[in-house]
């Protein structure tokens, strides 16, 4: 064999080794009606069906409920018996897609420069042959809420459901809401400058005036029904008056919860959630009296207070639904992790929350805060159907493993890295 060939077969192989290594291509719209039988069916509202049956046509859930024995001649049949059926969970507040590995800037796009941006638009940049989509998928997340970070007014976030080939084909609603970092009354100290105490934040006071100075423009813009010029920064900002755009707050003490919420309505905004809230325990008839929702972060947290209970984290989704305050689980930090989405829920299972109220905080809760359950978030007829099949209990990491994945009728291929590393470092040690 000469160098020419032997140059060749090495370029073959080479490249035969990377398409291993790609991520799954994402699957085909449904053409066959899908019966998923006898499963136990958890609707995501609370409710249970055991030994049912869900069927899917055109990505439509079509009938769900007691299996009926009904003819199956004109549909593919997954056998669901002695399994659990879910809803696709759905991932709020989160970076995936946006960045790829946190210490190689080039494969980081989650944030713009300077602190103003509402313009900013997180869709655009969301990636899809992202490694961690896969990843996240195989524990049940079918959808996430791609949400820009820094600054005061980060941009706009989108909902994606988590098998596309593009960010086109993975939109599911664009542009949903604005989200703003509210200013702390304290900073945090800087080591690196010598210093040890919390101080009071001295910029506050200017950066909320450029806040209220920026509503009241963007208000005022939005009253004009032809503006001669547009202004990108405050076209962005046009629904949060009507009610079509959310804004999401991202607050954690109590008092600036409150103050931002004020903040919020008194510059005419329809729609406010607040993030974070580490504290909004403490202001439950606050929030409730004003209809505000919390997107907390995940339970796998020590308490912010030296004198706050040590299991509090894992207990604010009970403190909050026993006090009626509409509420989601999230998974905000590092995004490599957030497929542990469905554990923090049932972390909060054992301190409270009953399992199905669990299950909706990260399906239907999430639906409604986003203003997508009319389509999603439980399994529904004539919601999409977007579902996953798990062996055991998808909230025990003990037993969890999910076997099928289903968005809108489209049977998810749910390989991943993960998975891939698994079989080949086992092959090694198996051939020992």
């Amino acid at each position: 064999m000469n160098s020419k060939s032997i140059l060749y077969l090495c370029c073959v192989l080479f490249l035969a080794g990377n398409l291993l290594a790609q991520v799954p291509s994402p699957a085909p719209a449904q053409k066959t009606p899908i019966l998923v039988q006898g499963g136990t069916i958890h609707i995501g509202n609370g409710q249970v069906i055991d030994k049912g049956d869900i069927r899917i046509e055109n990505g439509k859930i079509t009938y769900i409920g007691a299996s009926q024995q009904a003819s199956t001649t004109d549909a593919e049949v997954i056998n669901a018996a002695g399994k659990h059926v879910y809803p696709g969970l759905i991932l709020l507040n989160t970076v995936l897609g946006l960045t790829e590995i946190g210490a190689v800037r080039a494969t980081v796009d989650e944030q713009e420069t300077g602190q103003i941006n509402p313009h900013v638009r997180s869709i655009i940049a969301y990636n899809t042959d992202s490694e961690v989509i896969a990843v996240t998928r195989s524990n049940g997340i079918l959808l996430a809420q791609v949400t820009p970070q820094g600054g005061l007014v980060s941009g706009t976030s989108s909902v994606v459901q988590l098998d596309a080939w593009n960010w086109e084909d993975a939109a599911f609603k664009t542009d949903e809401g604005l989200h703003i970092n509210w200013v702390s009354m304290f900073q945090r100290p800087n080591f690196f400058a010598g210093e040890t105490a919390v101080k009071k934040n001295e910029r506050r006071k200017e950066v909320l005036q450029q806040a209220d100075n920026l509503f009241k423009e963007a208000y005022g813009y939005a009253q004009i029904i032809n503006p001669p010029v547009i202004n990108a920064r405050l076209e962005a900002m046009k629904g949060i008056f009507d009610g079509s755009k959310k804004v999401y707050i991202h607050a954690d003490r109590a008092k600036e919860i409150m103050e931002a919420v004020k903040f919020a309505q008194d510059n005419k905004v329809k729609n406010i959630v607040i993030v974070g809230g580490i504290e909004s325990y403490m202001i439950t008839d606050f929030l409730k009296n004003n209809n505000i929702s919390v997107i907390l972060n995940h339970t796998f947290n020590l308490p912010s207070r030296v004198d706050d209970d040590v299991d509090l984290p894992y207990k604010m989704p009970y403190l909050l639904q026993k006090a009626g305050v509409k509420y989601a689980i999230g998974y905000e930090e590092n995004h490599t992790q957030a497929r542990n989405l469905p554990f923090a829920a049932g972390l909060a299972a054992g301190y409270g929350l009953s399992k199905e109220e669990a299950l909706t905080s990260i399906s239907l809760s999430p639906a409604q805060i986003l203003g997508i359950a009319d389509r999603t978030g439980s399994l529904e007829q004539g919601k999409d159907g977007t579902l996953i099949i798990s062996e055991g209990d998808i909230l025990d990491m003990r037993t969890s493993k999910v076997t099928h994945a289903l968005i809108q009728g489209r049977k998810v291929n749910l390989d991943d890295k993960h998975k891939r590393l698994y079989q080949k470092f086992k092959t090694k040690y198996d051939n020992k």
